[in-house]
């Protein structure tokens, strides 16, 4: 652990340094950011604008929510999109055989190779957005912390899924926009379950499992999570996180590098 900790930091140090050379993009990335950031929260001021709530959800909790979901989205275009998006091009390309041939776990370089500062704008938005509707609510620290422990399992059942298919690739080759249409259904997230009708909760949940990315993190801070869906996103993280690296070991069995 303490070897793949050093090789992290490397990772991470090498590609800001890289991206850095570019800092306009940070600005660029920032403004895009808030220009995301005020329209989540205009759209969801349209709901509550004329005293509707959605079941069981005051303003301020929806703003709970739309924070963690911005959270997500930070974190996805901080380590997720710069690593994972890669997987296919890796395949495409042929330069899979070189990631295979390091003496590391293929799966640890292809999900941690580099780090994307464009996503931080996005986490502390999301951070400050929980902050200010916890202080209207008057969360305590312990409500943090609680929402914290689902939040994790969710990015790593985010995680689990955008790799396994990215990994299809080796069967499909082309297809980029695999990872797009998981990014769409995250959009559902934004707002909480109860938004939605019977049908969509159920497809979010035991489907696609979003309501485990964003609404059960935040009832979990809002003190109103069942601690079976908190369970439930306990089991569901492991086994597809126990999933993902058996998928890619039977992957590799089908793929036959760009020199074969």
């Amino acid at each position: 652990m303490i070897r793949y900790w050093r090789v992290l930091k490397l990772f991470w140090a090498t590609a800001i340094a890289a991206e850095m050379e570019y800092r306009l993009n940070f600005l660029l990335a920032a403004i895009s950011s808030v220009c995301g950031l005020i329209g989540s929260i205009f759209g969801l001021f349209l709901f509550y604008r004329k005293g509707y709530h959605f079941q069981g959800w005051s303003w301020e909790q929806a703003l709970v929510l739309l924070g963690i979901f911005t959270l997500l989205q930070g974190c996805s275009s901080t380590l997720f999109v710069p690593n994972l998006n890669r997987i296919v091009r890796h395949v495409q390309e042929g330069t899979l055989d070189f990631v295979l041939l390091r003496p590391i776990n293929s799966q640890f370089w292809l999900s941690t190779h580099t780090l994307s500062p464009w996503g931080l704008p996005d986490l502390l938005f999301g951070v400050g957005v929980i902050v200010y509707a916890g202080m209207r609510l008057k969360l305590q620290v312990t409500d943090y912390l609680l929402g914290i422990i689902p939040l994790s399992f969710g990015l790593i059942i985010l995680y689990s899924i955008w790799f396994m298919l990215g990994v299809t690739s080796i069967w499909f080759v082309k297809i980029f926009n695999v990872t797009e249409v998981l990014r769409g259904f995250m959009e559902a997230g934004r707002y909480p379950m109860a938004a939605y009708p019977a049908a969509y909760r159920f497809f979010f949940t035991f489907v696609v499992p979003i309501a485990f990315l964003t609404t059960i993190p935040a009832e979990a801070m809002l003190g109103q999570a069942n601690p079976i869906w908190t369970l439930g996103a306990a089991a569901l993280a492991i086994a597809l996180l126990l999933a993902s690296q058996a998928f890619w070991r039977f992957a590799l069995k089908f793929y036959t590098s760009a020199s074969s």
